[in-house]
């Protein structure tokens, strides 16, 4: 973390483009004090300069005072982007750099939302992951995130007793209900996020209703396919409209997922389906293990040479891992969701119009972001700026809810008593 986010209160650090803001400065901890002998400057520098300073120089500075043992900055900022700001301390003739820091301007329909980390496709040991469901649930929060979902494969039932687990716990991470649907002869992955029923259950418990309607889909619709695969497009479509129709997110899953020998969808099949696009969100980033790479990058480039015949596609990263404790998957793999709050409505209203990243960040690599650009540079700010202070303080509400799982009913009042700090600390970036 940038020393300047621990020795210093900068806020707000997400700023209105266009607008004038004061930022405001605040040494902490005593090492980083205001010396009455000194004179302080301000250096100020847009990242995305125009290039037409006639001098070269694009760096701009003033003379400023501090009030109060603070320092107040006021800039208009201009353009969605990052600035650069360094307050320069000068004591007789030498000067030094006292304190560097960024902030990030952005328009109006960004800067009225608040970004979320969540992962929308994990397992626990009801299906072929390590633990169960609340330990899922609390593992998530050490790592900073803001909502999850159990997405065991046919089951939905795991996803509930995470969120049952937690009842009696007034929590800030959003435990969502899940599955993953298999449907009879269908090898293409589905995920439910978010509905309130399961559409694994409908399949079973009337398996002749579900082959009448989609076989209805398939005559309806004139479908280029082989009659095999015709089949499995409606029998998509069918469990995406169910989806819907119980208040979820649909997700269509890795088509590049090697399977046998093969990619998990035919080419023919993954065409027509992201064509015709009868989910919600497109599973850009899925929990592939290193030795895989391969399908993320082709998932990715699919999605962009298609942006770039005009398809908007909503999109979403997941771990889809089955351990969290293994050292693999689990935190490699999330999505970022611009929302107005963190409720489940507004998370799949914020995926539903393209207000979503998916992020990558294996052990040992830089973190990359996945999605449209301007979604792409503000997040990789959020990630570099903004969400180490955010996480640090998700893994200790994670270590507390373990803690509770395991008998500890002194971790309850530890947890109301940090209920909603991570929002408010939040909030001062943006206030």
């Amino acid at each position: 973390m940038n020393q300047n986010l621990k020795y210093f209160n900068i806020f707000p650090r997400i700023v209105a483009e266009g607008k004038k803001t004061t930022i405001k400065v605040e040494p902490l901890y005593g090492h980083k004090k205001i010396k009455d002998e000194a004179k302080y400057e301000v250096a100020y520098i847009p990242m995305e300069t125009g290039g037409d300073d006639e001098a070269g120089v694009f760096e701009k500075a003033f003379e400023i005072q501090p009030v109060n043992g603070l320092f107040e900055i006021s800039l208009t900022f201009v353009g969605e982007q990052e600035h650069r700001i360094r307050i320069l301390e000068t004591i007789g003739q030498e000067q030094r750099e006292y304190c560097s820091f960024s902030v990030y301007s952005v328009k109006e329909d960004l800067y009225n939302l608040r970004p979320y980390k969540g992962d929308l496709h994990m397992h626990s040991y009801y299906s072929d992951g390590n633990e169960s469901p609340a330990y899922v649930a609390g593992a998530c929060r050490k790592i900073g995130l803001d909502f999850m979902a159990i997405t065991d494969h046919e089951q939905y039932q795991p996803s509930l007793e995470a969120q049952e687990a937690y009842k009696n716990l007034d929590i800030d991470l959003l435990i969502c209900p899940g599955e993953a649907i298999h449907p009879p002869d269908n090898e293409v992955h589905m995920i439910n996020f978010g509905g309130k029923f399961s559409v694994n259950d409908l399949i079973r418990n009337d398996k002749e209703s579900y082959f009448k309607e989609v076989e209805e889909i398939r005559q309806k619709e004139n479908i280029p396919l082989s009659k095999q695969e015709q089949y499995k497009y409606a029998s998509c479509k069918w469990c995406f409209d169910k989806i819907r129709e119980a208040g979820g997110l649909s997700i269509y899953c890795h088509p590049y997922w090697v399977f046998e020998n093969r990619y998990n969808v035919s080419i023919n099949l993954h065409n027509y389906i992201y064509h015709k696009q009868p989910f919600d969100a497109y599973e850009i980033i899925g929990g592939f293990f290193i030795h895989e790479a391969e399908s993320n990058l082709l998932q990715v480039a699919y999605y962009h040479e298609e942006r770039a015949k005009g398809k908007q596609m909503p999109i979403v990263g997941v771990s889809d891992a089955h351990g969290c404790d293994n050292g693999e998957l689990f935190g490699w793999y999330y999505t970022v969701v611009f929302a107005s709050d963190l409720k489940l409505s507004s998370l799949i209203e914020g995926i539903k119009n393209c207000k979503s990243v998916a992020v990558e960040a294996l052990p040992g690599n830089p973190v990359r972001v996945y999605g449209p650009y301007r979604l792409v540079k503000y997040v990789s700010f959020l990630i570099r700026e903004i969400f180490p202070i955010h996480d640090e303080l998700c893994y200790e509400e994670g270590k507390l809810m373990l803690r509770y799982l395991s008998g500890d009913q002194g971790a309850a009042d530890i947890l109301k008593a940090y209920k909603g700090r991570v929002e408010k600390k939040m909030n001062i970036y943006w206030s």
